[in-house]
């Protein structure tokens, strides 16, 4: 299960984020929308690209990881009293690193999105505070990597 307070972060623990279907149909909406470079919306361009088809915005699938991600973290919350849910949700990033996306994702494959803690420490300046890292992925249906990033965040302390 993911983490809500910083005292529930288990290092190396992959957790499931669920996955995503990318349909021709919602690869070309997300492009036309926020990424309508030829290449992603148009079958000649792309055929003429390196890519030799319509690809996915890579934002697409990194929109895909969020999308996972708050669902995944909104279900845990939900497990909560009450008293301590808007507490444990209370949680910022101060960005990311290392953003990858070795393999383009192409319509009718689904992306499946992990996260995994990598480091954490109690924040010295903010008590009831802690600092966590954690290694991001998406894997295809045939378990190729094709998208990761690492993530960094502040969790509240139980």
């Amino acid at each position: 299960m993911i983490a809500l307070f910083y005292e529930d972060i288990e290092i190396g623990a992959v957790i499931s984020l669920g996955s995503c279907a990318f349909t021709r149909e919602s690869v070309l909406a997300f492009a036309r929308k926020y990424d309508p470079q030829p290449f992603h919306i148009d079958d000649a361009a792309a055929a003429a690209s390196h890519f030799g088809r319509i690809p996915a915005s890579g934002w697409h699938t990194a929109a895909c990881w969020m999308k996972c991600y708050i669902a995944t973290l909104q279900a845990a919350l939900a497990t909560l009293p009450d008293e301590q849910r808007g507490h444990a949700g209370q949680r910022a990033s101060p960005g990311f690193t290392a953003l990858r996306w070795p393999k383009p994702v192409y319509p009718g494959e689904t992306i499946a999105y992990t996260t995994s803690h990598t480091s954490k420490r109690l924040l010295a300046s903010r008590p009831g505070w802690g600092f966590a890292q954690a290694h991001n992925e998406g894997r295809n249906q045939d378990g190729e990597l094709v998208y990761s990033f690492e993530s960094k965040v502040f969790m509240p302390c139980r």
